[in-house]
Formats: structure tokens, C-alpha cells, sequence
């Protein structure tokens, strides 16, 4: 299993969690999140924040794209 970052997501969906992982290397990078027929895109927000004692980076929701059929 591939180590991971957590990171705080802000904005976008209401039901998305706060939390997600991003796999090894990838902060700062773009982050794309399946969800049912479209994909939620956030970017890094150059700011980090601290929940439950772990600071994380934030990404904030830029637009979605809906996946081709």
C-alpha cells in the first residue's frame, strides 16, 4: 500500500469529506475526485491548516467536469 498525505478539502460538494488522501508526492499537485458521473477538481490553496493536531495542506474546489459517455 502506498503511503499517503491527508488533506482538507474546502468547498465543493456538501458531501465530500473534509479529509482526503492524496497519495505520496503529489501536494501541491491538481487533485480530481470521482463522483457519480462527473469529477470534483481542487487545487492547492498555498495555506495549511491543523485538525484533530495534524497539519494538513487545503485544497480549494475550482470547477467539475462530467465524464464523456
Amino acid at each position: 500500500m502506498n503511503p499517503s498525505h491527508l488533506v482538507l478539502l474546502q468547498g465543493g460538494p456538501d458531501d465530500l469529506p473534509q479529509v482526503w488522501p492524496l497519495p505520496s508526492g503529489g501536494c501541491g499537485e491538481p487533485v480530481k475526485i470521482p463522483r457519480y458521473n462527473a469529477y470534483e477538481h481542487f487545487e492547492f490553496a498555498h495555506e495549511y491548516r491543523t485538525l484533530h493536531g495534524e497539519t494538513m495542506p487545503v485544497y480549494r474546489w475550482v470547477y467539475r467536469t462530467y465524464i464523456a459517455e
